[in-house]
């Protein structure tokens, strides 16, 4: 009897059909992706092709749908004036203050907060805080601060005895930039140090012991321990900087509307400008669709030769 009992015939739930035990999850998961799937329909994939198809004509937004085909003269018009080319050598130049100034000032601030000291959480709370006040605020706060009269930065620098270098910092072309850098720099070196907070606090300190004992100085542990564990939280770091800087508006556009002559102006600006004041909304669009192009070029050549070990799990060689 007990012979025959384990040699009994299996469940009947398992004689069901293969084929219909594959299709139970196919259809739980389209279920759950179908509503995600519509929003980034209708709200990124139909605003691309829109802009996609009205940037081929020269459209000024009024009168139905566009009809004066030009095809691809906004584009064209984009990539030989100067005032598009001056918006890239812009970005460059915030990008590379990003990476220069802002991302290492982040980074040496994580390295002091993260050690044992007095009141570290107060000022991981302060450092943090002006990444979450919005664009238009801080842009506000800004204006004020460099006010040529009144402002607090010329303020400052008469009190150190430096009060001849006052500028009108928003006002000259040769200042307004670095002003600008500036100012991101104060909003989101934040949001950075904690990056690099959550990434040093994922090394084990067992390593940094280690490495004291064998005889290395400080600067020796962190060039060769600290910094290469901490590359993957570097490189994303630098990855969402590029992409924050491409996409700048809002704390230009409240602090110097791009100007003066263009000396600030950015790619969402000569957009803005173009298609809401100018009327131009199919050379707007044209301009749109570059800024994306240039942002998913270079998302995909970032991920796939910066990012790849760590998106395949090299780092810590946990292939799954």
């Amino acid at each position: 009897m007990g012979v025959a009992t384990l040699h009994s015939p299996a469940p009947p739930a398992t004689d069901a059909p293969p084929r219909r035990r594959r299709r139970v999850p196919w259809l739980t998961i389209a279920l759950f992706l179908l509503p995600a799937l519509v929003l980034f329909s209708l709200l990124v994939l139909a605003p691309i092709g829109l802009a996609s198809y009205t940037s081929l004509f020269k459209w000024n937004g009024y009168g139905g749908a566009p009809t004066d085909f030009v095809g691809l003269g906004n584009f064209v018009q984009a990539l030989t004036s100067p005032i598009f080319l001056g918006d890239l050598g812009r970005h460059a130049t915030l990008i590379a203050l990003s990476l220069l100034v802002q991302l290492p000032l982040a980074l040496a601030i994580a390295m002091v907060l993260n050690q044992k000291i007095r009141g570290r959480a107060f000022f991981r709370l302060l450092f943090f805080a002006p990444y979450v006040l919005s664009e238009v605020i801080t842009a506000v706060l800004f204006s004020l601060f460099f006010s040529p009269n009144l402002g607090l930065a010329n303020h400052l620098l008469g009190l150190v005895g430096l009060g001849e270098l006052g500028q009108t910092w928003l006002a000259d072309p040769k200042t307004v930039l670095y002003s600008l850098a500036f100012v991101m720099t104060w909003k989101y070196f934040g949001f950075h140090m904690i990056l690099y907070l959550a990434g040093r606090q994922n090394i084990p300190n067992e390593l940094m012991e280690a490495a004291a004992i064998d005889g290395g100085s400080p600067w020796q542990i962190f060039r060769y321990v600290t910094l290469p564990l901490l590359a993957p939280t570097i490189r994303i770091s630098v990855f969402l900087s590029v992409l924050g800087t491409i996409e700048l508006f809002d704390l230009v556009w409240v602090l110097t509307g791009g100007g003066p002559l263009h000396a600030s102006e950015t790619m969402a600006i000569t957009m803005f400008e173009s298609g809401f004041r100018r009327s131009q909304v199919g050379y707007a669009s044209a301009i749109s669709i570059l800024m994306f192009v240039i942002a998913l070029t270079f998302a995909l050549l970032y991920q796939k030769f910066v990012m790849r070990r760590d998106l395949e799990g090299a780092m810590t060689g946990m292939r799954s």
